[in-house]
């Protein structure tokens, strides 16, 4: 009861407050004050406003709009062919067999390889009757099949980036280990390998020395997918630099050390990049054959059938035939002092043949075990001065230094790359990484 009479209390104090103020203030119609007050506690609340729902547009892949198409994406699957794909999506085999005359001169459709990525384009009824194939065979490249009434088949590359890098870093653990710790890759690794195996066995490095790279890395949208060329290296052991300054006197590009001196032999150390020996140059090894003991005036390398066999030097084909005991062999005279025979081809390479020139790491053949042999594998050949000798002990030459008509030019070259590397942070190898100097667009169809 007390806190009734309060707040009739104070209804009345407002009351009368209100009269007051309407007295004061001329012309003030208080019934209409207090019916707005009213009207304005029970006024109903606003609608809510509709929202339009916003459809985004339709995907352009491979610059077709997709408005009345569904999209799929699929990776093709081991033994899955074209025919095979197409066929569920309402195409027949004769369509098929058409479209496979139309793509002869751009992509063979039996060419098509599994794990590769592919889109289809299909109508939206209820046939869901294929439109379009796109299939990629490598980062770059892709194929459109249009497969409308024209069954038109065009090849496209998309815009490859050049761009030029830079990294470095200290050995820590292995080479390997120590570049992709640094932001490189295994393919930089090999690189690397490839240059140096001349002057220096990687294997050697410790913790503490040092590696400083300029190179090419090359990306699609973004996307790194391989590596261009490998402008300099530099590698520091127990002390010691060594740098590999790549420079073109005109026959292609070579590696330099900071003296001008080449990278190169004049011959490549083994015919094989991967193998490794099973028999050396021996003048008394039992024959495995004719089970009898002679003269193995050669070097045996173990390898898979079919791998390549690259000419260790520049040189001419003197011999490309098969005999009894050889199997099919590949005979190359180098120059005045040297010649190189590989022996038990499973065949030759397109274009190997008496008179031909081929070029030093140029492949001539592939392993096979072809002749009086056990197994797949390549025996290696060496003459010198009309004499065989071992292959792995004989002291090749080195190829040509720098010229003195392009000493010049060199000089210059070494003095930009010592430059950079010089002012490579060490302590921050993945910011070089990030540090684009040059890029350029290749464009190259």
């Amino acid at each position: 009861m007390i806190k009734r009479s309060k707040g009739l209390a104070a209804l009345i104090v407002l009351s009368f407050l209100i009269f007051i103020s309407a007295a004061q203030v001329p012309d003030l119609d208080i019934t209409s004050v207090l019916s707005k007050i009213n009207s304005t506690d029970k006024q109903p609340a606003a609608p809510p406003v509709p929202v339009t729902e916003i459809i985004p547009p339709a995907p352009i892949v491979y610059g077709i709009p997709t408005d009345s198409l569904e999209i799929v994406e699929e990776v093709v699957a081991r033994g899955e062919t074209v025919s095979s794909i197409l066929s569920a999506y309402n195409i027949s085999p004769v369509t098929i067999n058409n479209l496979a005359q139309k793509a002869k001169g751009v992509f063979n459709l039996k060419r098509i390889q599994p794990k590769r990525n592919y889109i289809l384009l299909h109508s939206r009824d209820s046939a869901q009757t294929a439109q379009y194939f796109i299939y990629e065979p490598n980062e770059r490249e892709y194929i459109i099949y249009d497969l409308r009434d024209s069954l038109a088949v065009t090849r496209h590359k998309r815009e490859m980036q050049i761009t030029e890098r830079e990294l470095a870093g200290e050995i820590k653990g292995s080479l390997y280990e120590s570049v992709l710790v640094a932001g490189g890759s295994a393919q930089l690794v090999d690189r690397l390998a490839d240059i140096y195996a001349w002057r220096m066995n990687l294997n050697y490095l410790q913790p503490g020395d040092k590696f400083k790279l300029i190179f090419e890395e090359k990306s699609i949208n973004g996307s790194v997918i391989g590596y261009g060329a490998l402008k300099a290296a530099f590698l520091e052991h127990n002390g010691q630099p060594l740098y590999a300054i790549a420079f073109d006197q005109g026959k292609g590009t070579t590696y330099y050390d900071q003296d001008g001196k080449s990278f190169k032999k004049a011959f490549l150390k083994e015919p094989l990049e991967y193998s490794r020996v099973s028999s050396r140059y021996t003048m008394r090894r039992f024959h495995p054959v004719q089970k009898r003991f002679k003269a193995h005036l050669g070097t045996d390398f173990a390898a898979p059938r079919g791998t390549p066999i690259r000419s260790v030097g520049e040189g001419v084909v003197v011999e490309s035939a098969y005999n009894r005991g050889n199997g099919y062999f590949v005979k190359i005279k180098h120059n005045k002092t040297y010649t190189t025979q590989y022996l038990h081809l499973s065949r030759f390479a397109k274009g190997i043949r008496k008179g031909k020139t081929v070029l030093q790491g140029q492949t001539i053949g592939y392993v096979g075990s072809t002749g009086l042999s056990t197994g797949p594998h390549l025996c290696y050949r060496l003459w010198k001065n009309g004499k065989q000798v071992d292959a792995l002990k004989v002291k090749l030459p080195l190829a040509e230094p720098v010229n003195r008509k392009n000493k010049e030019a060199f000089l210059a070259a070494k003095e930009e790359i010592i430059k950079r590397m010089e002012a490579l942070d060490l302590s921050q190898p993945n910011q070089q990484m990030l540090a684009a100097d040059k890029t350029q667009v290749d464009k190259k169809s």
